[in-house]
């Protein structure tokens, strides 16, 4: 009998791309229509539009949904989108999958409410409740430092046994409870979270495991090709280009994930715009980094060998069909 995870083909490096805003900080769809192309050309094997990355609770619900129409439009039928679709009442939540489904997009993901801090119980009413009605299957998003909540492996089981559940995006800072949620839980959902290190691909090589939905694929095709050259049997490769990302991560954030030059999304597209990709600005209450840190981060970049490639020009929105 197959299994609920058998219903998407989820799998590899999925980043959580990031949102361009204009000097005005309007939402800027040009821009977004040359970072998805550019995403896309580096062969990413999906994206999520709308998470935390792209800023999610800056936009009011119309700007979310055009772009969910703008990204549909234009990759839908090329590779997996994930629309993030968080936020405090299940029909908030509702309503923003159903433009997702109109969208062309192929899932959702959503965290627990956050700032609410809701127990236990009400967390799984809060999915059951979206579960019921969803038009789009799911994952979960565990994600403490922005909900507050470490969700405890007893209820992540719960959750998963919704059926519209199929995958969870496990960011808990703890790797003893991830590889206990992969352990629990792979065989039933796809699980992703894994490291682009040696224990990301020892979990790769030995357990077929699921992916990463990582930050924004600022580093273009050396990202997705961790996966590539994984499953090719290059892991020498792929540690190589695993090691570019794990590089980031430590230049630009700290253990916990906190942002060093100012917030995620922020320094993301410091990186993208300093490669002539269309990153845009940030939309309060974030700032864009100054420009001694956009220096830094422009400096890791070239050390990388990301700088120095064609600029990525705008592109118009795809029109609806």
């Amino acid at each position: 009998m197959a299994s609920k995870r058998d219903r998407i083909n989820w799998k590899g490096y999925l980043p959580a791309i990031t949102t361009p805003f204009d000097d005005e900080r309007g939402l800027d769809l040009r821009a977004l229509g040359g970072l998805l192309e550019w995403l896309h050309a580096e062969g990413m094997h999906g994206l999520v539009v709308a998470g935390t990355t792209g800023e999610w609770f800056s936009l009011d619900s119309a700007e979310r949904h055009a772009l969910f129409h703008a990204a549909g439009n234009q990759l839908a039928h090329r590779l997996p989108l994930i629309a993030g679709c968080s936020a405090y009442t299940p029909s908030e939540v509702l309503t923003h999958i159903d433009q997702a489904h109109a969208a062309g997009f192929s899932g959702v993901l959503v965290t627990p409410p956050p700032y609410a801090r809701p127990g236990e119980e009400e967390i799984l009413a809060f999915y059951t409740a979206i579960a019921r009605r969803s038009r789009l299957p799911i994952c979960v998003y565990n994600w403490p430092p922005g909900t507050g909540i470490d969700m405890p492996l007893a209820l992540l089981e719960r959750i998963a046994d919704l059926d519209a559940v199929v995958a969870i995006k496990q960011s808990t800072g703890d790797m003893a409870q991830f590889m206990a949620t992969f352990f629990a839980l792979h065989e039933k959902v796809r699980i992703f979270g894994l490291p682009l290190d040696e224990v990301g691909l020892m979990m790769v090589r030995l357990h077929d495991a699921d992916g990463t939905m990582g930050a924004g694929g600022v580093l273009g095709r050396h990202q997705p090709d961790f996966y590539n050259l994984a499953w090719q049997g290059d892991f020498v490769g792929a540690l190589a280009s695993g090691g570019k990302d794990r590089l980031i991560m430590r230049e630009w954030f700290t253990p916990a994930l906190i942002g060093k030059f100012g917030s995620a999304a922020a320094i993301l597209k410091s990186a993208l715009n300093a490669r002539g990709v269309p990153g845009g600005r940030v939309r309060a209450p974030f700032q864009d980094v100054s420009e001694a840190d956009a220096a830094c981060i422009a400096a890791t970049m070239d050390a990388l060998g990301c700088l120095g490639a064609p600029v990525v020009a705008p592109r118009e929105p795809a029109l609806s069909c």
